[in-house]
């Protein structure tokens, strides 16, 4: 299926690794120009190489997106060869701790790093994609903003927060051309989940080979009608689909990937 995104500029914020660099490398071999965001600039330049490598268009932009003059620096250096025509917030922070641990400065932390980095942004590169009558923002959000559970309640109430404002700006955008949606993974298999189970592996008796580890620990910590974990590549294909003129007629949704891990009708 031809997505129809050569000739489309678009940021991945926090695409050094993980999702955001399966996302960012998915949406140049569509034929998109993307802007590879980091903290790191190496980092960001080895996944534009790679891009490039491939045959697809990539630039950096590098700065901390929980600061309004960071912020401010990636908006600029994402726009200095042309505008945005996709957004996709995917950058963020994860902090596991609970309830009695997680002190009110945690929450505002993550809250600025998960939330308003995003809001900074959309609200530097929205104006011109209404202006031009055309535009996509993709907030990567997740099953727990609508499920949550004991556990990480500030993590959570930032992906509640991400979802939440995604409907809000797709009422805002309403008849300009642009749309504002949200892709919600599952548990993914980056490499850092890999390492972490094959580190539980022993203590739970998950088995010794991928596989077995990898159907023992969905079975424990994310029972889902696939019963494995997701790839990066399954995200980022979804991403891929929102952001194309394809969907032109999806706004203030919510796409979950998440094998049926969340247990809803909505």
């Amino acid at each position: 299926m031809d997505l129809q995104l050569t000739g489309k500029r678009a940021l991945v914020t926090g695409s050094t690794s993980g999702l955001g660099e399966a996302i960012a490398r998915r949406l140049a071999a569509e034929g998109a120009s993307v802007v590879v965001h980091g903290r790191d600039e190496q980092r960001a330049v080895n996944v534009a190489d790679a891009i490039r490598a491939d045959g697809g268009s990539a630039d950096i932009a590098v700065g901390d997106l929980a600061t309004d003059a960071g912020a401010a620096i990636v908006a600029g250096a994402a726009t200095a060869r042309g505008p945005i025509d996709i957004l996709v917030n995917n950058a963020g922070g994860y902090d596991p701790s609970g309830w009695a641990q997680a002190a009110p400065a945690a929450w505002a932390r993550l809250y600025e790093v998960n939330v308003i980095s995003g809001v900074r942004m959309i609200q530097h590169l929205v104006p011109g994609m209404r202006e031009r009558g055309w535009g996509r923002v993709v907030q990567i959000g997740g099953g727990l903003a609508g499920q949550p559970t004991a556990d990480q309640p500030h993590y959570t109430a930032t992906l509640a927060a991400r979802h939440n404002l995604a409907v809000s700006l797709a009422r805002d955008l309403a008849g300009t051309g642009v749309t504002s949606n949200v892709v919600a993974p599952g548990a993914i298999m980056v490499d850092a989940v890999r390492d972490l189970l094959v580190r539980l592996a022993p203590t739970h008796g998950w088995g010794e080979t991928p596989d077995e580890i990898e159907r023992a620990a969905t079975a424990d910590w994310v029972p889902n009608d696939t019963g494995r974990f997701g790839r990066p590549d399954e995200i980022a294909s979804a991403v891929a689909y929102l952001a194309s003129p394809l969907a032109s007629y999806i706004s203030g949704a919510t796409l979950r990937v998440d094998g049926g891990t969340v247990r809803s009708v909505q």
